[in-house]
């Protein structure tokens, strides 16, 4: 099913992001965590792309045995770094194939060791070129990033802005935001997307935190804050790592409920391959639906909470 059409039955909408894992044990590890995850009702999940083959044929494995096996709806992604035309091509080919409808179209990262982004010859130089490709040549829906924050070459948020209306107006149908903590962040970055014009569902994306050390770090690649409010809680805990991973579960938990409550189209979980955290997060908000009303809330207690 295409997620723009999941969207608009079920909203809000609950996913998961995964990556493909370079071991047997790692991959074993990635399908039960999914396993565990979907009984909690995902309505999508979404795989990870490694750029120039690293772990592209595990993008394609992953996709298949979450769709094939744990009959998830997934969505693949898909990067131009490393790729050329035909390479992109034979990927769509094969996730086609498979029955695959959805896919999120990115330019990507840099590889690692490098600074900038270099266009591959006979290759795409931008996620809206490679949603345009995917459009004109292929009928999947067609997910699109955004960047809350402002994408860290962006030099301010109206230029970002101008350049994701080019990736909407290319086709991709909904979009999804980088981590963040602070719902402020979002709900400014929503209002001045539907300001220039972005109508599509901006769906935020969300990282339950299970271990504040490690968590910097992904925010320092990705150019993400932290709250000076969180980071003193998380330093609080000392080091302690059921400490930091239950403040992180609470913190996640209360982010999530509150973008639901103000009318997010649903939570993205950047969950790391690991179960507990997230499983935890959207366990809570399934029983509590604050997306609901208050009456309406009252009116659902005491019934099944996942159904």
């Amino acid at each position: 099913m295409r997620i723009g059409e999941i969207i608009e039955s079920r909203r809000p909408v609950f996913s998961v992001e995964f990556f493909p894992s370079k071991t047997d044990e790692g991959r074993r590890r990635l399908l039960e965590t999914a396993r565990e995850l979907s009984a909690l009702e995902l309505d999508f999940v979404s795989v990870t792309y490694g750029a120039g083959g690293s772990t592209r044929e595990g993008t394609v494995d992953i996709t298949r045995a979450l769709k094939e096996d744990l009959g998830l709806e997934v969505m693949a992604h898909l990067s131009c770094v490393g790729e050329r035309r035909e390479g992109l091509a034979a990927t769509l080919d094969r996730l086609e194939e498979l029955g695959i409808e959805n896919i999120f179209a990115l330019r990507g990262d840099p590889p690692r060791g490098e600074t900038d982004f270099v266009q591959t010859e006979g290759g795409l130089g931008s996620a809206a070129e490679l949603a345009t490709f995917i459009s004109e040549n292929y009928d999947f829906a067609v997910g699109g990033a955004c960047f809350p924050e402002v994408h860290p070459e962006a030099p301010d948020l109206d230029t970002d802005l101008t350049y994701l209306k080019t990736k909407v107006d290319a086709g991709a149908d909904f979009l999804i935001t980088q981590l963040f903590f602070d719902n402020r962040v979002y709900f400014d970055f929503v209002e001045a997307a539907r300001a220039k014009g972005i109508e599509v569902p901006i769906i935020p994306g969300i990282i339950p935190v299970t271990g504040f050390a490690h968590t910097k770090r992904i925010c320092a690649l990705c150019d993400s804050s932290i709250p000076p409010g969180l980071e003193s809680a998380m330093l609080a805990a000392e080091g302690d790592p059921e400490a930091e991973f239950n403040l992180g579960v609470a913190y996640a938990a209360q982010q999530s409920a509150e973008l639901l409550a103000a009318g997010a189209p649903g939570i993205h979980f950047y969950a790391l391959n690991k179960a507990p955290a997230t499983r935890a997060v959207l366990g809570a908000l399934r029983a509590a639906r604050p997306w609901l009303a208050p009456h309406e809330r009252a009116w659902t207690a005491g019934r099944d909470p996942v159904g």
